[in-house]
């Protein structure tokens, strides 16, 4: 087994990060650690939890400029974008969810006359394994750290081995703000390592964000235990432009969901589907705002568009689209006018494709690159079909003014996620949860605590 790991930074090709993995006495001490302390951090009352867990959040936030330079540095999304991450995303997730906490938490009394005293009360269940990737590697993390902790669980993160300085971070706020020691903990693991900890009986539930492939083999391994998971896997999100739609502002709004993170975000937009009255119209619009971005350097203040997190991944989208062109699709693109763009150093130009059909991986197979297929539809109901022609069911889009016609065809789409108006955003008062290959599972808002608690019944008779 390697002794250590090296992450490479997009944004120059550099070795940024050296670390070590842990050995199997470090993964031992971990498990045993969160085990023992578990039933002492449960004792705690939720507003002990929520005192400790703020002052992490408000260590997060007060050294956010240096975190988002290393954020750059990791996985390379723009500076000008990434301190958001944390002074956006990760405070708006975490307060909410400490906030909801005593509410979520509270036990359910059911009265049964005088005879009878019912309550439903919900406990913890145990450490929590949290595996998260790097392409927003604190936003995906916190929405599983904040409700394991504030539900009394211990946690152990794993975090992606592209950007292992954020669960440091973690663990200097935790330890800042005075959470006991082995209650948050992290290890840097090999793949091998981590499916051993997967089935480890000192684990109690497994939250996993990546692959679909990621997702069928942590399923297969605790399949041989009874064990729970939550796996928030890939996307193939579509978004449907209406004939009553707002052009100016759907066409901006969807083009920063689909070349956001260099399109690499599971509920980025993927393929984009126009009414025919206003498919000329919406292709002018979205390819103004397209080329209006700026690939470059994401350490400049200026760049929008930053480099893939590896050449490799660039490589993929490039073949991906040219699979497409070989059957009929038509670039409307050229990446000549993007002077940075090098497939080969991994920045990557945006691409749009039109005369597109299911046929194409372009259509089918997620993308997670600055690459869109647009396809014009003639009525609702072929929108439909074509939004739910897909493995996939994270979130989905429609555009429309007419608010009520809208919310009568999200009935018909199979997705997590219905947004009317916007799209690529998580409201943590909202369920965020997938269907068919996009996972199982619910994690944020109230219904995100029942993910991490165990309901435990009270039957007494008076």
């Amino acid at each position: 087994m390697p002794e250590v790991f090296q992450t490479i930074s997009p944004v120059d090709g550099r070795v940024y990060v050296e670390r070590s993995y842990a050995q199997l006495q470090d993964i031992d001490h971990t498990l045993n650690q969160a085990q023992q302390i578990q039933m002492e951090w449960q004792a705690t009352s939720i507003d002990e939890r929520a005192q400790i867990c703020r002052k992490a959040v408000h260590y997060l936030v007060a050294h956010s400029n240096k975190l988002a330079q290393e954020l750059t540095w990791q996985m390379g999304r723009p500076i000008r974008y990434t301190p958001n991450e944390i002074l956006g995303g990760l405070q708006e997730r975490a307060i909410h969810m400490i906030d909801i906490a005593a509410s979520a938490l509270a036990e359910e009394s059911l009265e049964d006359g005088n005879q009878f005293k019912k309550v439903i009360k919900h406990g913890a269940l145990g450490t929590i394994l949290v595996l998260a990737p790097w392409n927003y590697p604190y936003l995906t993390s916190i929405n599983a750290i904040i409700p394991a902790l504030m539900a009394g669980n211990t946690v152990i993160l794993k975090h992606s081995q592209q950007t292992p300085l954020c669960a440091e971070s973690y663990a200097d706020a935790f330890n800042n703000a005075g959470l006991p020691a082995g209650v948050f903990q992290y290890l840097h693991m090999t793949h091998t390592q981590v499916a051993k900890v997967v089935v480890d009986s000192r684990i109690d539930f497994v939250s996993f964000t990546g692959s679909v492939e990621g997702g069928y083999a942590i399923q297969e391994a605790v399949g041989k235990r009874f064990m729970r998971t939550g796996l928030e896997l890939g996307g193939k999100d579509p978004a449907y432009v209406r004939a009553d739609a707002d052009l100016s502002y759907c066409s901006e709004q969807i083009a920063d969901g689909a070349f956001f993170n260099s399109g690499q975000s599971c509920c980025g937009v993927e393929r984009i589907y126009v009414h025919t009255e206003v498919y000329d119209q919406f292709l002018e619009a979205f390819l103004s705002a397209t080329t209006q971005l700026n690939l470059d350097d994401p350490t400049k203040a200026d760049t929008t568009l930053g480099p893939m997190i590896k050449p490799t991944a660039a490589a993929f989208v490039t073949d991906q689209i040219d699979a497409a062109l070989a059957m009929g699709a038509r670039p409307l693109v050229d990446v000549r006018s993007f002077p940075n763009h090098e497939v080969k150093r991994g920045y990557m130009a945006p691409q749009v494709l039109v005369d597109v059909d299911h046929r194409m991986s372009i259509m089918q197979d997620e993308t997670f690159g600055p690459a869109v297929g647009i396809m014009k539809v003639k009525d609702d109901a072929e929108a439909v079909h074509l939004m739910n022609d897909s493995r996939y069911g994270l979130t989905a889009s429609i555009w429309t003014q007419d608010l009520e016609r809208g919310e009568v065809l999200g009935k018909s789409i199979q997705t997590g996620t219905l947004f009317i108006n916007r799209c690529d955003y998580l409201d943590p008062s909202l369920a965020w949860s997938g269907v068919k290959d996009s996972g199982i599972g619910i994690s944020l808002s109230h219904l995100g605590y029942l993910q991490v608690t165990r309901p435990k019944s009270f039957h007494i008779k008076k």
